[in-house]
């Protein structure tokens, strides 16, 4: 039995998928099972439950654990879980970096368990383009911060499949992969490329960044976080980022471009 926390997100619900897809049991953990909305093979069950008896391994995203790990980590030990397959960032990599924070001191709890463990570190996700989508539906221009900044979106499928290789086989135990999309891309070329499956066209232009902080720190996010991502992206205006193989190396197939995550997510954005 393989439990998920965050089980209707991003990566939590094609990790349910996959695992399905495969024959293996499934416990999909939500803060709302009446609306999950998940496959009927799925045993969901409320995460504040924290219900992990007969469970073998978890996969722990870390917004269920945003006010503290102790308790379900505690109780994923006690109830017999013997791995767990953390969903980290590649912020993690660069520990002065205010966003790594979090994730780096999630991971030390993971390994303070003393169960197995596999720390997932994926950079930008391609969803956050999902950020778009209300721009998108009411015209052509993506208003954002630095056109040419560079990111390699990765699919969320793809998470999910290196997180299942993770949950049911050895090979990744103890490892941190970094997990990166298959193409450097701007945000220019991103906004264009979900044009290009829509078939319009789609351009970005730039907004002042002062002003995207403010925005962020607005709809809830904190100044210091806001601050770090629009430094993120200032250092890498003209600079390509380096495709990781290990999507790949690890499910043995390339890892999904995205414009096939556009495509997948085409109507978010009509």
């Amino acid at each position: 039995m393989f439990v998920i926390t965050g089980a209707t997100g991003n990566v939590g619900r094609p990790l349910v998928e996959a695992l399905l897809r495969d024959g293996h049991k499934v416990r999909a953990l939500t803060r709302s099972p009446a609306i999950a909305d998940l496959p009927a093979e799925a045993e969901v069950a409320n995460i504040a439950d924290l219900p992990f008896t007969g469970a073998t391994a978890l996969f722990l995203n870390p917004a269920v654990v945003w006010g503290g790990s102790d308790a379900l980590l505690a109780r994923a030990k006690a109830d017999g879980v013997r791995r767990i397959v953390t969903l980290s960032s590649s912020s993690a990599f660069y520990p002065d970096n205010p966003l790594a924070g979090h994730h780096l001191g999630l991971e030390r709890a993971v390994e303070a368990t003393g169960l197995e463990w596999t720390h997932l570190r994926p950079g930008a996700f391609a969803s956050n383009a999902q950020d778009w989508a209300d721009q998108i539906r009411a015209g052509d221009v993506v208003r954002g911060p630095y056109a040419r900044a560079h990111s390699t979106p990765i699919h969320e499928r793809d998470i999910a499949d290196v997180a299942a290789v993770a949950l049911t086989g050895d090979d990744l135990v103890g490892a941190r992969p970094l997990l990166t999309g298959p193409q450097s891309l701007t945000h220019a070329d991103q906004a264009r490329v979900i044009g290009e499956v829509l078939g319009r066209e789609v351009r970005y232009e730039e907004k002042a960044p002062a002003d995207v902080v403010a925005g962020m720190v607005e709809r809830g996010a904190p100044a210091p976080i806001a601050e770090a991502l629009l430094n993120l992206w200032a250092e890498a205006v003209d600079r390509p980022e380096q495709v990781s193989p290990e999507v790949e190396r690890i499910t043995g197939r390339p890892g999904l471009t995205f414009a096939e995550w556009a495509a997948d997510h085409a109507g978010d954005f009509r």
